[in-house]
């Protein structure tokens, strides 16, 4: 036998013995391997990671919470051109191999000995679904022959359709965009549908390596990565060569486009991803739910502007506090300005700036604003500026740009565009003016009155600030607007409008009230015999005093616990006629809900429905049923009964505005009882109404409106101001006060803080709606009275007409009183009055 025939034999033997190992290790490692692969039906049921996402009631998206952005889409909503892009990049033969590709893997491993480098890639897409879905980042060869196998096994049960969907959804294409649909949005603010080629193949180079060909990190790279893969899409005739010259001619147009929030509405927000995170946990970030909330957009949005407009104005009244830094501008380059400035964050509108040059010639200051670079400001921007010394003292007016900052200065500004024109030309110039973040704090509630619903929430001036929740979780003193409830609960027990007390001066001794206690009215003044009417609109304290001492302060508390306002937090002593007790926003806001629909309880609540990623709606709010008559029978038939025939367990009221009712009676109403007899809420109606047009709410008469009523509120010292206002559907209360409670200063009350805003948000919040105005109840009468005493008025004497329960109109007149107009008073006046 020749020496050429030995060898051969002896290769032979090598390849044939080779060959058997081979077989014998991959089928070893098949069975070592194939018990730990998943099945592949488990792809079908595995949820893309999808963010929890807050919308307003007219679908107006507030928040998006969660890592990764992701917008699931089938491949009928995906172009032919964008599917071709990827194929051309990642796997041509994608329709042609069963999920691992033998000539590729081939021409990698080629690429990779004569070059150094892979550009054409050995893993399919069937293997990347493989590895995205179900197996671990470890470079390890049994993850890779496990890769392979599990490519085979989902190539076996998945059609192509469906495999290449999956990996388009899932697929990292960088700044944490996961899937084509995020990733359109994120580097193009556009759907998938509307991008151009050289888009299309620009996001296509990015599943090799999202960080090195991204277009924003580095748009070189990007460019050489998006143009071979224009010439592979040439090459497979998928593009004719006209379109490969025409996209690869084109510019780079990616930004980063973080998804723009419609509405300003970030602590609403935070009080769904609460109450989401309270219900299911971690998975509410990544499991692609919807909540839609019950806050209208346009008035949300009103509410936001209103409260920090409000807060800003009150904060300029009372000065500028001065530089929040000084900086040694010496020298500094622009972009070293820059540098300092972002030691200081942006608050909302409000951008920091370091002062450059004044001139006090020209009246204007440079400066170098965050995010603007430089800018001019105007002196007339700055004659606010008053030196602040105290809440109720500030310096003299400035004069010139100088007697307000200096070089260096770090500040707060607003951006103002101004454009200035030549004969030639219209350029646009960056100007500013100068502002500061308030210290005051704030709270807006508007509430469906009927429904209890949230219309608008709004816990303070900047949530990025300030995460607490004014609206929700401060508790203040209401002062003066705690007297209706005080007031109604005097006409549920037999007193009326007429009513006269005595405003007089009293001094009260009392344990509870740390020795004695003098209270006067705001203005210092007394006015004598006073009817409950005039005393509420007028806010006379003293008038609210014998009110509530003649009344008892247990009949009153537990009439509020009837109306379920919180008393834990109320004193047993005549200073509660005066609000000294503690409420918070949403607590006041729903007393005067019930006022304003009649007399209902209220649950305010926010959340409207919530939805799974499929659109499948697990949530829907309950109906709401104000109901009179026969309530129990009504609940029963309407709670769904426990398997044990027993009817479910009532639902707690949620008025802290964040707790759902439960899920299981989210398809039953929920039936809200009547709390006040509905003529005293009337009567209470015409009492407030008359605070708007001739008490301490006149500034809303600006609205024009003649269905508004309210109550201004202000606690000794000024501390806490408020402005609580309705009309029968809608029920609006504004707070104003630091958040350590301190003096607002001289002249600032409810009706100069917080009724502003009020009547700012309802301007808008009221727009094009009819006058809303509760119903004349049956058993009240209109009598004439003499306004002095509150007895039935002479027929020659000037009288005004009042309202009355049926049962509690004044006696008539007697014949002596007929004949004698001019009597002495009547006993029963003595004593009221004393």
């Amino acid at each position: 036998m020749s020496h050429l025939m030995r060898t051969s034999r002896v290769f032979a033997w090598i390849i044939l013995t080779g060959l058997s190992v081979a077989v014998i290790l991959s089928a070893s490692l098949y069975l070592y391997l194939r018990p730990s692969l998943p099945p592949v039906e488990q792809l079908l049921d595995v949820k893309l990671q999808t963010p929890l996402r807050v919308y307003s009631h007219d679908n107006k998206l507030i928040a998006e919470f969660g890592e990764k952005r992701r917008t699931p889409v089938t491949i009928e909503q995906i172009p032919t051109l964008q599917l071709q892009a990827f194929l051309a990049a990642e796997d041509a033969r994608f329709y042609e191999h069963f999920g691992v590709d033998i000539k590729g893997l081939t021409r990698a491993a080629i690429e990779l000995v004569s070059t150094g480098s892979i550009q054409s890639g050995g893993s399919t897409i069937t293997m990347q679904v493989a590895k995205n879905y179900f197996l671990s980042r470890d470079r390890t060869f049994i993850r890779k022959f496990s890769e392979i196998l599990l490519a085979i096994q989902i190539e076996r049960e998945l059609s192509k359709e469906k495999i290449f969907e999956l990996y388009l959804n899932k697929i990292y294409l960088g700044n944490r965009a996961y899937g084509i649909a995020a990733a359109a949005q994120v580097y193009y603010d556009k759907p998938v549908n509307e991008l151009s080629l050289a888009q299309m193949a620009m996001l296509a180079g990015l599943p090799k390596a999202p960080s090195a060909y991204n277009p924003i990190a580095d748009p070189e790279r990007a460019l050489v990565r998006r143009n071979w893969i224009l010439g592979r899409m040439e090459d497979l005739g998928f593009i004719t060569r006209d379109a490969r010259e025409l996209a690869s001619g084109a510019p780079i147009t990616a930004s980063y486009n973080a998804r723009d929030t419609d509405v300003d509405a970030d602590y609403v927000a935070e009080m769904a991803r609460s109450e989401m995170v309270r219900r299911f946990g971690d998975t509410a970030y990544t499991d692609g739910y919807s909540v839609t909330l019950t806050v209208d957009s346009l008035k949300q949005q009103t509410a936001t502007d209103t409260l920090r407009a409000g807060l800003e104005n009150y904060d300029r009244r009372h000065g500028f506090r001065g530089a929040i830094a000084q900086v040694d501008i010496d020298g500094l380059t622009p972009a070293e300005l820059s540098g300092e400035l972002a030691n200081y964050p942006s608050v909302e509108s409000l951008l920091p700036a370091i002062v450059t040059a004044i001139d006090d010639k020209s009246g204007e200051v440079q400066t170098h604003t965050r995010a603007l670079g430089p800018t001019t400001m105007a002196f007339e921007t700055m004659k606010w500026a008053r030196k602040h010394r105290t809440q109720s003292l500030t310096g003299p007016e400035p004069k010139k740009p100088s007697d307000v900052v200096s070089v260096g200065d770090v500040i707060y500004v607003k951006a103002l565009e101004s454009a200035q024109t030549s004969e030639d030309t219209i350029s646009v110039t960056q100007n500013v003016a100068l502002a500061q973040v308030p210290d005051v704090e704030g709270a807006l509630i508007s509430l469906n009155a009927k429904t209890g619903a949230i219309e608008a929430l709004t816990g303070g001036y900047s949530f990025g600030q300030s995460k607490y929740n004014r609206a929700t979780q401060a508790k203040r003193q209401p002062g003066s607007t705690f007297k209706p409830f005080l007031y109604l609960a005097a006409l549920e027990n037999g007193r009326t409008p007429a009513t006269i007390y005595n405003d007089a001066p009293i001094v009260l001794n009392n344990a509870d009230l740390e020795g004695s206690w003098r209270p006067q009215n705001a203005s210092g003044q007394f006015y004598g015999p006073t009817t409950l009417r005039k005393g509420l609109y007028r806010s006379r304290n003293l008038v609210s005093i014998r009110l509530l001492r003649d009344l008892g302060i247990r009949t009153t508390l537990d009439y509020l616990e009837q109306l379920k306002i919180p008393t834990n937090n109320m004193p047993a002593n005549l200073s509660l006629s005066l609000g000294s007790g503690l409420l918070t926003p949403m607590e006041l806001a729903r007393g005067f809900a019930i006022i304003a629909n009649g007399g209902y309880d209220v649950q305010p609540y926010l959340i409207e429905s919530i939805r799974e990623s499929n659109g499948t709606v697990i949530y829907q709010a309950p109906e709401t049923i104000l109901c009179d008559h026969n309530c129990d029978a009504l609940e029963a038939q309407n709670s769904p009964a426990k398997a044990d025939n027993t009817v479910a367990d009532e639902v707690a009221p949620e008025t802290d505005g964040i707790t759902l009712p439960a899920s299981r009676n989210s398809e039953s109403p929920r039936i809200m009882r009547k709390l006040a007899d509905s003529r005293s809420v009337y009567i209470m109606h015409s009492i407030m109404q008359d605070v708007i047009q001739q008490g301490t709410g006149r500034r809303a008469r600006a609205l024009g409106r003649s269905d508004l009523a309210g109550k201004t509120g202000t606690t000794n010292e000024q501390k806490d101001t408020w402005f609580a206002g309705y009309n029968h559907s809608m029920a609006t209360t504004v707070y104003v006060g630091f958040d350590q409670p301190a003096p607002l200063g001289r002249g600032e009350y409810g009706a100069s803080t917080a009724l502003p805003i009020w009547v700012d948000y309802m301007k808008v919040a009221l727009a094009d709606t009819p006058a809303s105005v509760m119903p004349r109840p049956n058993g009240l009468a209109n009598i004439r009275i003499n306004p002095e005493t509150g007895e039935r008025a002479h027929p020659n004497e000037e009288g005004v007409f009042e309202l009355f329960k049926e049962e509690n109109v004044p006696a008539p007149l007697t014949a002596d009183e007929l004949g004698n107009p001019s009597g002495s008073a009547p006993e029963s006046f003595s004593r009221q009055i004393f």
